[in-house]
């Protein structure tokens, strides 16, 4: 689409929004927190149907906890989601002098070694509220390419798209297998989501929090290349402080057996989430496809 086309009028609820979000970004992170807190307890209060969702997906991932223990967590998560805006305008539109002093990063040598030695690399990343913001912290670091979704509006599509190629990211369709496979081989490290739940079709049954969840197969798929080693990247909010952490390369990974492959990329993502439970993404269906037709939990 083209930039004439972005002036259409159906675009200015957008275009006011890109606006709100480039006059957030030069807010002091105290003060987007605060906001952003406040935001999220609205957004628990008007959305009803995420707000069940996450209460289900937390009822059963931590069965330990009773009602408001959950009540409370959902709530945590809603001020994050609220977090969650400010951040995205940070990702778009902070500028790099002061992005640069709100994080660290920890291990970053695991993924300086696999480049050294010109291995394909996939960073295993879960979608959690801080995703858009560290993928921003990580470009200012290491180059890589962004497996994504486009977006279904346009001009935001457009947007996200030319912040991300600005600072060194190679966007790639999440449909486009041939443009994936072809820039994993060629070295640049690959951020691939691996927590949606996609169908049955391309996906295999494994717990995740006990449960047995769909999980898909391309993981294991696009681990099986030559020379291709799987890097488990997690990233954090603490208050004023973001944590990007990357975890040893996963070893005998993958094996024959697709549902332990699947078993182990799902217990990595619940190590990642059990660091900051309130900051993963649960108001996604996750559970929404269920094994032998069992009920929904929706």
């Amino acid at each position: 689409m083209t930039k004439t086309k972005f002036f259409h009028p159906k675009f200015i609820p957008t275009w006011i929004l890109i606006g709100l979000m480039k006059l957030s970004a030069k807010l002091p992170l105290k003060t987007q927190l605060t906001i952003g807190k406040i935001i999220g307890k609205n957004l628990y209060s008007l959305l009803s149907r995420f707000r069940k969702i996450a209460f289900i997906n937390l009822t059963k991932c931590f069965p330990e906890k009773n009602k408001d223990q959950v009540k409370k967590l959902v709530k945590q998560h809603f001020e994050a989601l609220g977090i969650g805006l400010f951040e995205t305008a940070n990702c778009f539109y902070l500028n790099d002098k002061k992005l640069k002093q709100y994080y660290h990063i920890k291990g970053a040598e695991i993924l300086q070694n696999a480049l050294d030695k010109k291995q394909n690399i996939i960073l295993l990343v879960g979608h959690f509220t801080t995703m858009m913001l560290a993928g921003r912290i990580l470009l200012q670091n290491f180059d890589f390419a962004d497996v994504y979704r486009p977006q279904n509006n346009a001009l935001f599509d457009n947007q996200m798209q030319k912040i991300f190629t600005q600072h060194g990211s190679t966007m790639i369709k999440a449909k486009d297998t041939k443009t994936l496979i072809r820039v994993l081989k060629s070295g640049l490290p690959i951020w691939y989501t691996h927590d949606q739940d996609l169908g049955i079709k391309i996906s295999i049954f494994a717990p995740f929090f006990n449960i047995q969840t769909a999980t898909i197969k391309a993981t294991e798929k696009l681990a099986r290349i030559d020379n291709t080693v799987v890097i488990p990247l997690s990233f954090t909010r603490q208050y004023t402080t973001y944590t990007l952490e990357f975890s040893p390369i996963l070893t005998n990974y993958p094996i024959t057996n697709s549902q332990q492959n699947a078993q182990l990329t799902n217990q990595i993502l619940q190590q990642q989430i059990l660091k900051a439970p309130e900051q993963y993404l649960w108001i996604h269906r996750r559970f929404k496809t269920k094994p032998n037709n069992e009920s929904s939990f929706y």
